[in-house]
């Protein structure tokens, strides 16, 4: 009998475990213009990032099966340098239920081409917060967390800020690796100035945005669409504040490459006042892609 007990407390305890995690990460890499290296090395490496990333504990939180954050790591290996050392892009997504839908929106699109890192098979993955790791390690750790930056800032007020400050720490940790993506003085767009923006106050009014836009914006277009919808537009005045503080600012670019398609969508059904306002603001902030933005004006409601 008590075997028996111990082995249902063990089973219970491991479907905690394993349902406590925050991410339902999946991996992806591509290794197709690498040549002289065995697939297998590649193969293992997916494993070993895919059970880093979904068996690590990233918070203080436990999330049900169903709230574990969907992700997706996109790995394209351009160069073995050596044996185990390999030149990389990483491309980062993660998306977010809306409220009464089957529709999944995109949170975080990004893509980092300053990836170099050593792997070694069969040599565990482990992440130490207070201390430098080795790049794979930081780099994978570092996007953790501000998935779950941007996650939390969608459900709450600013709620994404102590994940956030986590990147920050693994930035700061990491400003004496020879790899690229960690310092300011390398580039205007990397890992660097990526956290940085998020966390400067002057650029705050983004992340409230994201706030606006999900929970009380697209959660309720479910049962009250044009309610939603006007949420939706209200909440883009506080990205035209960003970009008037800095046009070109990093942190409009990265909204835009996750709602740009999306925006076309919920204003299609807009009345033609609405539409107007909208598109002014779109146009004025995401340049780049004004001519899309007309098909709002040209669909018919």
């Amino acid at each position: 009998m008590k075997k028996i007990l111990s082995l249902i407390y063990i089973m219970v305890a491991s479907a905690v475990i394993s349902y406590s995690q925050e991410l339902n990460c999946r991996v992806q890499i591509n290794s197709s213009q690498v040549q002289g290296v065995s697939k297998k090395v590649f193969q293992d490496m997916q494993k070993d990032i895919y059970e880093f990333m979904n068996n690590t504990k990233w918070s203080k939180y436990v999330f049900s099966n169903e709230e574990r954050i969907e992700c997706t790591f996109f790995i394209t290996i351009s160069k073995a340098i050596s044996v185990d050392e390999f030149q990389a892009s990483i491309q980062v997504q993660s998306v977010r239920p809306v409220y009464n839908s089957n529709y999944k929106t995109m949170l975080f699109n990004f893509k980092d081409n300053n990836f170099r890192f050593q792997y070694s098979q069969f040599q565990p993955m482990q992440f130490n917060e207070n201390t430098a790791n080795p790049n794979l390690v930081s780099v994978l750790a570092y996007y953790a967390y501000v998935i779950l930056g941007y996650d939390f800032d969608s459900f709450s007020q600013l709620g994404g800020t102590e994940f956030f400050k986590k990147a920050e720490k693994i930035v700061n940790n990491m400003q004496n690796a020879r790899e690229k993506g960690w310092k300011a003085f390398e580039s205007t767009k990397n890992r660097y100035w990526l956290v940085h923006n998020i966390l400067d106050k002057k650029f705050q009014p983004l992340r409230q945005c994201y706030y606006q836009y999900h929970r009380l914006g697209l959660d309720i277009m479910a049962d009250k669409p044009a309610d939603g919808r006007a949420v939706i537009a209200e909440s883009l005045q506080l990205v035209r504040k960003v970009y008037r503080e800095q046009p070109g600012n990093m942190l409009v670019q990265l909204f835009y490459d996750a709602k740009s398609q999306e925006l076309i969508n919920i204003f299609k059904e807009a009345q033609p006042d609405e539409k107007a306002r909208v598109i002014n603001i779109l146009k004025e902030t995401d340049p780049s892609n004004a001519s899309n933005y007309e098909k709002i004006r040209k669909s018919s409601n």
